[in-house]
């Protein structure tokens, strides 16, 4: 057996194992699957919250891009914007994330998410009328601190 011969062999073994391993972690994870699937699933009592969070945090990102953009411009006005959007999106996020995992610290971060949302909608009301970015997330802001202050401790 030549080199050639045997590096093909052993590609062509390898190749085979991985095949045999896939398939069986395949099955493994679709029996899996089909006994969870036959379980029933607990409605999450956060999913109002968690879906105007990831809202805010969808919107905030593109409002901050567009401060981005405007500040790099030489446009300070909308520094006090970029500051607001930027702190809210750190809380929105962490109420995304508590709020899929039905957290008991959920309530502690909403009450604080409401005071990020205020301020971010707030700032971004002052642009609400020349900016799409900022009326946007004005409104989700003001439809998160509203889903956040009723669960808020």
């Amino acid at each position: 057996m030549n080199r050639r011969s045997f590096i093909q062999s052993a590609a062509a073994v390898s190749l085979a194992a991985a095949a045999n391993g896939a398939a069986a972690h395949g099955a493994h994870k679709h029996d899996a699957h089909a006994k969870s699937a036959s379980a029933p699933v607990a409605k999450n009592p956060y999913g109002a919250v968690q879906a105007a969070a990831a809202h805010c945090v969808t919107a905030g990102q593109s409002c901050l891009d567009h401060c981005i953009r405007l500040l790099s411009a030489g446009d300070k006005s909308m520094a006090d914007c970029a500051k607001n959007v930027n702190q809210m999106l750190a809380f929105c996020t962490a109420v995304t994330n508590l709020a899929a995992q039905n957290s008991v610290l959920l309530p502690q971060i909403a009450k604080i998410c409401v005071q990020a949302c205020q301020a971010c909608a707030d700032a971004c009301k002052q642009h609400a009328d020349h900016h799409a970015e900022c009326r946007a997330c004005y409104e989700s802001c003001v439809k998160c601190a509203e889903e956040c202050g009723k669960i808020a401790a």
